[in-house]
């Protein structure tokens, strides 16, 4: 049987931040009894496209954590970097309440672009046999 914990694990922490940014989508909703699309509302535009981007996101950060980690290359630096890729992807979604574009949004997709970079290139080097 093959155990992939660091994959599990951010999987768990995905699927419960996916909650946490619906619930965020919904509490607006609710708030402004607006029942599709947003209504006009700005913050609920902001709070759906948050969700979305996660959604865009993080499947492929998974794929690339599941492969590496199934060749064998997990390890503690993974773990962080699932972490730190966790943690963005919360301060991305608090900074997209903004109008403006803060700096824990742009922080956020920074650390999501850099991770899902950083993990592809080194799937490349695992596959090519140079790591």
């Amino acid at each position: 049987m093959i155990l992939l914990p660091t994959t599990l694990s951010a999987a768990a922490a995905a699927a419960l931040l996916n909650f946490w940014l619906s619930t965020r989508v919904a509490k607006v909703r609710r708030a402004n009894q607006i029942a599709h699309g947003d209504g006009g509302n700005a913050l609920l535009g902001r709070r759906m496209r948050a969700h979305m981007n996660f959604v865009e996101y993080t499947p492929f950060v998974l794929i690339l954590c599941a492969a590496i980690e199934l060749a064998g290359r997990g390890g503690m630096i993974l773990k962080a970097v699932m972490a730190i890729y966790m943690l963005a992807r919360v301060a991305h979604a608090i900074g997209m309440d903004d109008d403006n574009v803060p700096k824990t949004r742009v922080i956020g997709i920074a650390i999501t672009f850099l991770t899902m970079l950083g993990l592809a290139i080194y799937a490349v080097l695992i596959a090519a046999g140079v790591v």
